[in-house]
């Protein structure tokens, strides 16, 4: 689907960054890559087609987000305390400098969403800013730092694990309030490539039925995997149901 390409500096980042926008109004849908991803795989594979419809009737706009995976969660060698700064850098970018150029007006939320570290990336953006998002999608995510960095742990590296933060986020915290008011969607399937996903994604719904926080966790059937033509399926599945379509 033809898009329209866009390159701003980073003050944050200290360099370059780069999106695409499909759609021109709507509801504004926020897309992280997945691992090691770059702006333009939801049109890739095939995930912009697939949400034409929606796109094109003028029902969502979507921002499809670069990463900097390579240098951060996908840096294996690197200093655990560097990856993690630099991907706190990366936060501020999108949550400081790309939402507010996007954003249509002062205030608006936005839905997010990503599949597979998309889903992790989404789901951290919408817990830690909870004033910014209205709805999270996330499909076949894991929620949890250890994946990547094994042991290691600092104060930036926690704020940035929801297992973590979540687990000791004090009964009245304001932002449990917020999520109960927002639309929370975590999907998962049961097939091939989907088993520390499955375990995150029951750590996180018990975290939030603790908390009393009615989120949507969906587990897929035994056949659906870790890949593309399943979250094509389940993005359009729970895409109106965000949008209050049915």
């Amino acid at each position: 689907m033809t898009g329209n390409y866009h390159k701003h500096y980073s003050s944050n980042l200290q360099r370059d960054m780069e999106y695409m926008t499909y759609g021109d109004t709507g509801r504004p849908v926020l897309v992280i890559p997945s691992q090691d991803g770059r702006y333009f795989d939801y049109d890739n594979f095939g995930m912009t087609d697939v949400l034409a419809p929606w796109i094109e009737s003028g029902r969502i706009r979507l921002i499809c987000s670069d990463s900097i995976d390579g240098e951060t969660w996908s840096n294996a060698n690197g200093d655990g305390a560097q990856r993690a700064a630099r991907h706190e850098a990366w936060f501020r970018y999108i949550t400081e400098e790309l939402i507010p150029t996007v954003q249509e007006y002062e205030g608006q939320t936005m839905i997010i969403t990503g599949c597979s570290m998309g889903a992790y990336h989404s789901a951290n953006f919408f817990l830690r800013r909870p004033d910014l998002f209205d709805s999270l999608v996330a499909l076949s995510g894991v929620y949890r730092k250890d994946y990547f960095f094994g042991d290691y742990m600092d104060d930036t590296l926690y704020l940035n694990s929801p297992l973590h933060y979540l687990y000791n986020m004090p009964s009245n915290h304001p932002y449990w309030q917020l999520y109960r008011e927002r639309n929370m969607i975590l999907c998962v399937g049961q097939g091939s490539w989907e088993e520390d996903m499955i375990r995150d994604t029951r750590e996180m719904q018990q975290i939030m039925a603790a908390q009393n926080v009615p989120v949507w966790i969906d587990f897929w059937g035994y056949d659906v995997a870790h890949d593309w033509p399943w979250w094509r399926k389940q993005i359009v599945y729970f895409l109106p149901k965000v949008l209050a379509e049915d």
